[in-house]
């Protein structure tokens, strides 16, 4: 007879199952903080022993309950602080630490980007292990607060209770909330007040739309058993002023429809300045929008941004960086990495909205774009029909699937690569179809210098690292952007 083993909490005794006391983790005491780590974690160093902890900066000297412990590292949080780092700031939203976005708003600004410098230089010299060139100081964002032209809102009728609300053991009346997920509890939403990470406007129209609906009883949604009808928000503002509103929702009849086209009539009256008020109505369990129909309520089923005399449509499933004043710096060094002439084939993988094929478009023959979702396909040729520029193709599919040696003897070899893969980085097929096409340079457009550098390692049989040049698209967080120049060997 095969024994059944218990692992974790239980255990057998007699055929009677009994609880396993959970061993007991240390406090460790005037423990220094002495480095920034990923995930915008900062590190303690224990004797062998290193330790991952949040909303701490170097400098700090406190005492950490570890949470979580493997062999050679732990998590910890620190539960007393007995000296505070010189090089520190004080949080200046309300919902710091709790929200778990802006992790890095106790580090100055400046002391921020020397840290993401320190990441790209870490992540290329220690996972890439390539020759580098000296890396360029890091582009810094001119605007460090409301800088996004993107925010999306939860509804949810279980609203996360701080400690301090827990403490006061009382029954709230009220537990609709509209905000952020809490880090890790898929069900519980944080109701936001002020987020500063957008225009203020984004914040009286979710409070507006909040208060409304709890005064007259919509109901939010349950993110558990999925019932109730109000499910997210999403604001997308543009640097030509314009303002788009996307409400996504759960509707089961025509008299439901009726009741929150009420509730979007509300929003137009409230908000005239908004110029694309949008729905769309999810039934699915999962919050993905990009195969759902989008209903027009009020303007226009778009927006436009603005780029060196260039507009660019966005609609309400269009990716465009978030950050539109520095991601125009972002795109000038792709431009400048790409070194143009006007005589070369260019083929912009990961194209998005097709921005950066357009942007260097009159400084090139011709330029083909590649993005899996259709709809940004189509936007990307809306905006070379838009701005009358005649030299650029755009297909939809599969970057793995698409960009194959026959595309490729189809379309013509290129002459440059220009690339920004998601987070995830490139699949090994793209990178070996690249390696057999041996354009005379590549620009690699990064969200993720880890992955980066893994590619770049793939390339380095071919390529030379010859220019990088780190760019700040998103203050107060850990994220970095990163360009790479690399010519053929």
């Amino acid at each position: 007879m095969k024994k059944k083993r218990y692992f974790c909490s239980e255990f057998i005794i007699f055929g009677v199952k009994v609880a396993r006391k959970r061993k007991e983790l240390p406090l460790l005491e005037k423990i220094t903080i002495t480095d920034v780590a990923a995930e915008g974690k900062a590190i303690a160093r224990v004797d062998d022993l290193v330790v991952f902890v949040p909303y701490v900066v170097p400098g700090d000297v406190v005492d950490l309950q570890i949470k979580r412990k493997k062999n050679h590292y732990a998590e910890a949080e620190a539960v007393k602080f007995h000296v505070y780092a010189e090089k520190r700031a004080v949080p200046f939203c309300e919902h710091y630490g709790v929200c778990g976005g802006c992790k890095w708003q106790i580090l100055p600004y400046e002391e921020q980007i020397r840290y993401k410098q320190k990441q790209v230089t870490d992540n290329l010299t220690r996972i890439g292990k390539i020759e580098l060139p000296e890396i360029s100081p890091i582009l810094g964002s001119k605007k460090t607060q409301f800088y996004r032209n993107k925010l999306e809102y939860t509804f949810s009728n279980k609203r996360w209770l701080t400690a301090e609300e827990v403490k006061q053991e009382v029954t709230y009346d009220q537990m609709n909330a509209v905000g952020f997920h809490i880090p890790t509890a898929f069900d519980k939403v944080l109701a936001i007040e002020k987020c500063w990470l957008q225009d203020d406007i984004s914040n009286r129209i979710r409070n507006a739309v909040r208060d409304y609906a709890c005064a007259h009883n919509y109901p939010f949604i349950n993110l558990r058993t999925h019932e109730g009808m109000l499910r997210n928000m999403i604001v997308r503002t543009s640097t030509t002023g314009e303002l788009m509103v996307i409400m996504v929702c759960k509707i089961e009849n025509d008299e439901e429809m009726a009741r929150y086209k009420e509730l979007l009539q509300f929003i137009a009256d409230s908000f005239p300045e908004i110029t694309s008020l949008i729905y769309i109505v999810n039934n699915k369990v999962n919050d993905t929008i990009t195969d759902l129909d989008v209903h027009l309520f009020k303007g226009k089923d778009h927006i436009f941004e603005e780029m060196e005399g260039l507009r660019f449509k966005v609609g309400p499933k269009s990716f465009y960086q978030t950050n539109s004043e520095q991601a125009y710096e972002l795109y000038k060094v792709a431009r400048q990495f790409a070194g143009l002439t006007g005589n070369e084939l260019v083929y912009d993988l990961y194209t998005g909205t097709g921005t950066i094929a357009n942007f260097v478009s009159r400084q090139a023959r011709q330029v083909i774009g590649i993005e899996y979702v259709p709809e940004a396909i189509e936007d990307a040729k809306v905006n070379s029909a838009i701005n009358g520029i005649e030299n650029t193709l755009f297909y939809a599919g599969d970057m793995k699937d698409l960009l194959t040696d026959e595309f490729i003897q189809t379309h013509g070899r290129p002459d440059v690569i220009i690339t920004d893969p998601p987070r995830a980085g490139m699949h090994q097929d793209v990178i070996d179809v690249i390696l057999r096409a041996e354009p005379r340079r590549i620009v690699y457009v990064s969200c993720n210098p880890a992955t980066q550098a893994r590619d770049l390692q793939l390339l380095d049989v071919k390529y030379r690292v010859s220019a990088v040049q780190p760019v700040d698209m998103f203050p107060h967080t850990h994220h970095v952007e990163n360009v790479v120049q690399l010519e053929r060997r």
